[in-house]
């Protein structure tokens, strides 16, 4: 048997890319229906039934799983990266602090990446900065134009299994591109996929830039679902808060209407991102108030 990883599903069959052999069009084996497992994309699986001429063979075992996220529906992600631009379009802040949100809650790790960091003079890049210094992420900023720090955006994908996020125009695909020029060559579809119209059918796919390398794109992003949290833990997933937790005066502290808060005086001496703790307040009463209906 050969271990890969399934990188598409389309209708009964699994497209799994075994590392230096290439990508097999799998069915799976029968007993996976009447067992209730579902193989998703991102699965490590093992196959046997191998044809190596027609490139075929058999999904016989699931690995274990580390994680599972909803939407997309996908498995084993190693890290999420989420790219805006600096200007053109402006980065919608608001946007990016759900996504962290979310991707907090699953215990994901990810990585801020700002693109088109040419286009913005130094004052400017260091407001963005300060803004998410403590957001709990690595923060990069990047320019296609100029290939600076792209080679160490490289660094941070290669060899993990990424989630890839940002709207429309911030330069994902040219990201890609640039850092995967062979794998761009050999699919020709890097940016058509990344960059395809909002009435093309999606299916989730996993990306295989090298060997051991992939992204997924996460389509619909921008309707993140994150109401699984309740109103009162949503201060849980604001990792500027966490060094003050548990020093407020109550217990419980929401850091929004208590006394003696001590995130709100952290918020008033400029320890805390008010743009940050803005968006916090809005997602809270968001939150609260779809409870109430």
């Amino acid at each position: 048997m050969l271990q890969g990883k399934i990188v598409k599903s389309l209708s009964e069959f699994y497209y799994v890319h075994v590392p230096l052999t290439g990508v097999y069009q799998c069915t799976a084996k029968g007993n996976f229906r009447s067992r209730k497992i579902t193989p998703l994309v991102g699965d490590n699986v093992l196959i046997d039934r191998i044809d190596n001429v027609r490139m075929e063979a058999a999904v016989e075992e699931l690995l274990p799983r580390s994680n599972e996220l909803i939407r997309p529906k996908v498995a084993n992600i190693d890290q999420a990266l989420i790219i805006f631009a600096c200007v053109s379009p402006q980065p919608n802040y608001n946007l990016l602090s759900r996504f962290l949100v979310m991707m907090e809650y699953n215990d994901i790790e990810t990585i801020v990446c700002f693109n088109k960091q040419d286009q913005l003079d130094k004052k400017g890049l260091n407001e963005i900065r300060d803004i998410f210094k403590s957001c709990g992420c690595k923060v990069v900023t990047t320019s296609v134009k100029q290939h600076f720090g792209i080679d160490e955006l490289g660094d941070i994908l290669r060899g993990k299994v990424t989630a890839l996020a940002g709207p429309s125009g911030v330069g994902k695909s040219s990201i890609l591109n640039a850092l995967f020029p062979d794998a761009a060559s050999k699919t020709g579809s890097i940016s058509e996929k990344i960059g395809r119209g909002k009435h093309t059918t999606r299916h989730v796919e996993l990306f295989n830039l090298s060997d051991d390398t992939y992204v997924i794109d996460t389509p619909g992003f921008t309707s993140l679902d994150y109401d699984v949290i309740e109103e009162k833990d949503l201060h849980f997933y604001f990792n500027e808060f966490k060094a003050y937790e548990g020093m407020c005066r109550f217990g419980g502290c929401v850091h929004i209407n208590e006394p003696d808060c001590v995130v709100k005086e952290a918020l008033a001496a400029g320890e805390i991102s008010k743009v940050r703790y803005d968006i916090y307040l809005e997602m809270y009463n968001e939150l609260k108030n779809k409870r109430k209906y």
